[in-house]
This record gives structure tokens, C-alpha cells and sequence, in this order.
């Protein structure tokens, strides 16, 4: 594959493109660039004067992505990132993207996944990690994605919110239904707005989504647990059944520390510009033959528990522990390291966990099925309610 960003081919017909780039020509003009992120910078802009979105909602899905990434074996970046790092990088195009946010490369990939019949399954006993096909649906560009002069539609939403609807509608179910999501994030600006397209929560409402921690774990939705394309990477061809093959592994439990636990429903979201989305809904096919699986969520790494007040607290609970369980040779189920601050924060509702751990203010080591009981213990646990 060629390196650099991705250019004009056939000289001898009409571009593909040529509809879209009026759009946003009209919109907000162009500069002597490469186009994808111009286009994806301006819906990011479009999105921002129209809703009050921030250039920090962008930076945090980028900040999320490489998270998550640190947890694939299959990913080709799997370097973590500060928030403040994603933000302060050089700016790509306008305020609302920065290096860290678009796809980082375009790289070699393959992927493979293998259809089959339900009598092919029972014949050969798959049942136990057979992954159904609940609902797929694509749509190519409406008229609307070039009638207003929007660079939100120019970059598919109304096609990735149509097939959605009628995804949701031939399986029954509802946004609210999905557990786990895996969306085409060539940019951050476009992860961001396929939240809304996808109906992961109203029109517009994208950021304070982003801010209640409703795109990652301990949240409403797990959107690319893979680290997405931004992180996990893009080869393009393969990109599609790379989304599918961590999908069925999340359903199948089979996801080691990035593991979505409980999941049952599981969203796709595939898009190439100029132009067509598909939109899949998964889950097992026979639940009540799939092994039990106990599901974990990613561990960060850490140099030491001493530097934190609470140290001390917790060494000796962890002391007291080892002591009653010593002749069976056990210890504690799961260990937290807190400041005591952010212990009265988290139990009083001021603070959601999975903030606390995503800003290094939670250290975990042990069960963390047992830490994702915490969000129970609070007065306000902040979850969407769509």
C-alpha cells in the first residue's frame, strides 16, 4: 500500500468525490491540503458552532482509542497517551482535530471471517461460539448528504443514520439494546458524530455523552474496545472484518482485558465516503449452548502503590486479609488504590470510577469483575438513560 494520505487515481472520469468536496467548498472552502481531513475537520467545525461541542470532545475519543488499544494484541499502535498530549499535538485542520485523532496510517492488513449455515453449525456442534447475523443493512448516498451545504451529511450521517434505523428495525431491538460498538473513527470528529447517527444518544448531545463516559467501560456503550481505527489501525479491505472479528470475540468472551463484560448485543458500523455505510447487528446465536465466561475490563499499568495516601489503609486491609485466609493460602479478591479525596468523591457520586481510572486517579489489581460493582455503591452513577 502507498504511504501518505490517500489521492485521485483515474484522471480520465469524473471523481467520486466531486459532489462532496462541493459541499464542503461551499461551506467553508479549502486549502492546499489533503482533502479527508479537511472533510472531516469541518463536520468536526460544522458540529461545534451548531452544538457548543468542544475541541476537548475530540481530543477525549482520541485519548479513549489509544486506551483501549493498549489492550489488543492485535492493534499497531498500542502506545497510551495523556489527554493533555492528545490536545496540545500539532493541529491537523481547524480546532478540532490534532495529530493523535485522525488515522494514524494507512497500513497492510487481512481479515477473514467464515459464513455459515445453522445446519452447518449443528452438523460440526459450533453452537457454542456461533455469532448471528441479527440484521445488516447498507444505503449509499441519499440526496440530502448534498442538498443543505452541510459537512455533517457530506460525510455520511444521514446514510449511516438511515441504515441504522432500518438495522434496528429488522432485529427488533433498540440503541439501547447494544452493548458493545465498533464504528468507522477515521476520525475523531466522525466517531463523535456517528454516536448520533447510530441513536447512541440524541442529535447534538454527543459531547456531554463523551463526558458522562458513556463511550467506554463502566458506560453505557463500550465504542471500539479494539481502539478503533485511529489506534488499532485501517488497512482499509480489511477494516470491515476486523470490526466484525472483534465483535464476535467480545460476544463470545474471548476478548481478554478489553472483554465488555456481559456482552450480549453488538453494533458494526462500516463507511467509505462518495459513497456507502453498513450498519450490522450481532449476538450469539445459541446463548444457551456458549460457555460462561467471566469477562474483564482493561488493566492500566503502574509503577507502585506507595506514593498514594490511602496506601497504608490498604496495605493493612490487604495485611489483615492475607492473615485470616493464610492457611488456605489466599489473598484479597481485589485491590484499590485511591487518594482520600477522590474515595469520599467516588462515594458520594462526585466521581464516576470509570473516570477515576481512565485519569490514573484508581489503581486496580486483582478481580476487577469485583471494582465494577463500585458504580453500584454510588448515589449518582452516571449512566445514559436512552
Amino acid at each position: 500500500m502507498e504511504k501518505g494520505s490517500l489521492s485521485s487515481k483515474y484522471m480520465d472520469r469524473t471523481n467520486p468525490m466531486d459532489k462532496h468536496m462541493e459541499v464542503m467548498i461551499n461551506r467553508y472552502g479549502m486549502v492546499a491540503a489533503p482533502a479527508a481531513p479537511q472533510m472531516f475537520g469541518n463536520a468536526g467545525r460544522e458540529h461545534m458552532e451548531k452544538y457548543g461541542t468542544k475541541p476537548e470532545h475530540f481530543a477525549k475519543i482520541a485519548w479513549k482509542n489509544h486506551k483501549h488499544s493498549t489492550n489488543n494484541p492485535y492493534s499497531q499502535f498500542q502506545d497510551e497517551y495523556s489527554l493533555e498530549q492528545v490536545i496540545n499535538s500539532r493541529k491537523v485542520v481547524g480546532k478540532s482535530l490534532t495529530d493523535f485523532q485522525p488515522v494514524m496510517s494507512f497500513e497492510n492488513g487481512a481479515g477473514a471471517a467464515v459464513l455459515a449455515s445453522e445446519a452447518f453449525v449443528r452438523k460440526h456442534h459450533l453452537e457454542n461460539q456461533a455469532v448471528e447475523i441479527v440484521a445488516q443493512e447498507m444505503v449509499t448516498d441519499l440526496a440530502s448528504t448534498f442538498e443543505e451545504n452541510s459537512c455533517i451529511k457530506m460525510v455520511g450521517y444521514d446514510m449511516s443514520q438511515s441504515a441504522a434505523k432500518k438495522c434496528y428495525e429488522a432485529a427488533g431491538l433498540k440503541p439501547s439494546d447494544v452493548d458493545v460498538v465498533e464504528l468507522h473513527d477515521c476520525f475523531s470528529a466522525n466517531e463523535l458524530i456517528t454516536y448520533e447517527a447510530l441513536g447512541l444518544c440524541p442529535e447534538g448531545k454527543a459531547g456531554e455523552m463523551i463526558d458522562r463516559g458513556d463511550n467506554t467501560y463502566g458506560g453505557k456503550f463500550v465504542v471500539n474496545p479494539s481502539g478503533g481505527l485511529i489506534s488499532k489501525g485501517h488497512p482499509l479491505g480489511a477494516t470491515g472484518l476486523a470490526q466484525c472479528a472483534e465483535l464476535c470475540w467480545q460476544l463470545r468472551g474471548q476478548a481478554d482485558r478489553r472483554q465488555v463484560p456481559g456482552a450480549k448485543v453488538a453494533l458494526q458500523h462500516n463507511i467509505g465516503l462518495g459513497g456507502a455505510v453498513v450498519v450490522t447487528l450481532y449476538r450469539l446465536g445459541f446463548p444457551q449452548e456458549a460457555s460462561s465466561k467471566i469477562g474483564t475490563v482493561p488493566t492500566s499499568s503502574f509503577d507502585g502503590l506507595d506514593g498514594f495516601k490511602a496506601y497504608p489503609v490498604f496495605k493493612e486491609i490487604e495485611k489483615r486479609l492475607q492473615e485470616f485466609y493464610g492457611r488456605q493460602g489466599k489473598k484479597a479478591d481485589c485491590t484499590l488504590s485511591m487518594s482520600d479525596g477522590d474515595i469520599l468523591d467516588l462515594m458520594t457520586g462526585k466521581l464516576n470510577p470509570q473516570t477515576a481510572f481512565f485519569k490514573g486517579k484508581l489503581k486496580i489489581t486483582g478481580n476487577m469483575g469485583i471494582a465494577m460493582k463500585l458504580q453500584n455503591l454510588q448515589i449518582a452513577p452516571g449512566k445514559a438513560k436512552l
